[in-house]
């Protein structure tokens, strides 16, 4: 009878040790068939549940070329997902009383200084950076290694974009920028180069040995390529925001780093932050929407009926998601080597499977027919007055009519009418056919996004050249517009 009931409680064991990796069948079968669906070269999962990796496993290939299959262990380039890294290594800094979170950047920044275009400066805290609200603009710019441009020094960004174009708490406004510039401020405070200082003060104590800013000598070879959506290789490509977009690890390396962040305590791990500094990066600063907010890095919020801690990444031959949810001890990680939105998918597969939660709803109801912008009186005439970029000062005239028309003109071009017009929080938003003239921008075909707060009889805010899309990622770089109506 003991033997029997010995061997009754081994069985029970062997069911309930082999549970995690049963429970994720159905969604391994539909990695695999959504691969080939959306022709994507590969993905690579990670879970973690309770303390333990309960299943990582790569799908399809790194490198299509050479026939190199992903793995657990291949090394995707994350994009966005750098942001909670780079905010991991500010804590650092502020854990060791390096960096006061509630000062001004602009000390800790020697020479260069952020222009308050509207606001105060001293009011563009750390804190603010780290969770886009500190008013600095849209930004991203990407340098291709068989293009002779060359990210400037981050002064010199600084310099050119470093403004202000909203008061600084005044609303979330994301900024790759942003995270350049705390970049800069960690190797400035420490000392070092921002990517040795990541990899000894976070990486290495972290344990993750396969995740690097840039690619580090020596690990070309674990690296997943990034392809177009039409299968075509991207070329390498630099920013000049490194903190915000050019980290690179494998799912394994990244659910352990969500594991730190679960304050798992994991053998291996040194507790570089402690559990309140940790909990401090998850407190929402400000708001994104009605269901989420932004804290340091990390972006808070609700899905699937869980409070979620997360963040996604996004560019050319990149989309990546890192899910946690704090309560249930959950981490998923998903990433892929293209623009295809099969992570976020596959993480709320597995987010169900792991919680036992239905499948999600396909359907999106009836489709939503957008109103057509009616102006406000206080937006209703003409308004006048100028663009300003880091190279120039351009006049710029903006008539908004009754029937809701409005007609742009940027001195020396042609009069064109304003796209897509919406008017929301008091912002004016939509975009022009235009050249904002400078070298950068001229680098690419471009069109003008224009978001523009009414501040009384003024109108004030962003005019974004936005790169046409093509083949290649492009650029989002912000010049000053303000209008006075006549």
């Amino acid at each position: 009878m003991i033997h029997q009931n010995l061997r009754l409680m081994v069985a029970a064991f062997a069911i309930v040790s082999n549970a995690p990796a049963q429970s994720f069948e159905a969604v391994r079968s539909s990695v695999r068939r959504q691969l080939v669906e959306t022709k994507a070269p590969s993905l690579a999962v990670a879970v973690a549940r309770h303390g333990k990796i309960v299943w990582e496993e790569g799908f399809g290939w790194a490198d299509r070329e050479n026939r190199v299959a992903a793995t657990e262990h291949t090394m995707y380039s994350l994009a966005s997902i750098s942001k909670p890294f780079t905010a991991t290594g500010v804590m650092v800094l502020r854990q060791a009383g390096k960096i006061d979170l509630d000062k001004p950047i602009d000390d800790y920044l020697g020479t260069a200084r952020l222009n308050a275009r509207v606001g105060d400066a001293r009011d563009a805290t750390v804190r603010r950076v780290a969770s886009h609200s500190a008013g600095l603009p849209l930004h991203y710019q990407f340098f291709y290694a068989d293009e002779p441009y060359q990210p400037p020094p981050m002064p010199e960004t600084i310099r050119r974009y470093g403004m202000l174009v909203t008061a600084p708490g005044e609303r979330y406004s994301y900024s790759n920028l942003g995270f350049g510039i705390l970049d800069h401020v960690i190797s400035r405070v420490s000392g070092r180069d921002y990517a040795d200082f990541m990899r000894d003060q976070v990486f290495l104590p972290l344990d993750l040995t396969h995740t690097s800013v840039h690619l580090g000598a020596g690990l070309e070879k674990y690296a997943a390529v990034r392809y177009n959506p039409d299968g075509a290789v991207l070329p390498f490509y630099n920013f000049d925001h490194p903190g915000g977009s050019a980290i690179w690890s494998s799912a394994h390396d990244l659910v352990r780093f969500g594991m730190f962040h679960l304050k798992e305590h994991l053998a291996g791990q040194k507790q570089i932050l402690s559990d309140e500094n940790i909990d401090e990066m998850q407190k929402p600063v400000i708001g994104v929407d009605a269901d989420s907010g932004y804290g340091l890095g990390w972006r808070a919020g609700v899905q699937r009926g869980y409070r979620t801690v997360s963040h996604a990444g996004s560019m050319g031959g990149v989309r990546t998601i890192l899910l946690m949810v704090p309560s249930e001890r959950l981490a998923i990680v998903a990433l892929c080597n293209t623009s295809s939105d099969l992570p976020s998918r596959i993480a709320d597969e597995i987010l169900a499977a792991a919680l036992g939660l239905g499948a999600p709803s396909n359907s999106e109801g009836p489709g939503v027919t957008k109103a057509k912008f009616q102006p406000v009186p206080e937006l209703r005439g003409a308004w006048s007055g100028k663009l300003v970029t880091h190279e120039a000062e351009h006049g710029l005239a903006l008539r908004i009519l009754d029937s809701g028309d409005i007609h742009v003109q940027v001195a020396g071009q042609l009069k064109t009418l304003l796209n897509n017009p919406a008017f929301e929080d008091g912002f004016l938003t939509g975009q022009i056919m235009g050249d904002v003239g400078t070298g950068d921008a001229s680098r690419r075909p471009h069109t003008i996004g224009l978001s523009l707060k009414l501040r009384g009889n003024v109108l004030n805010g962003g005019a974004t050249a936005l790169s046409i899309p093509g083949r290649r990622a492009g650029n989002a770089l912000t010049s000053w517009v303000e209008l006075r109506k006549e």
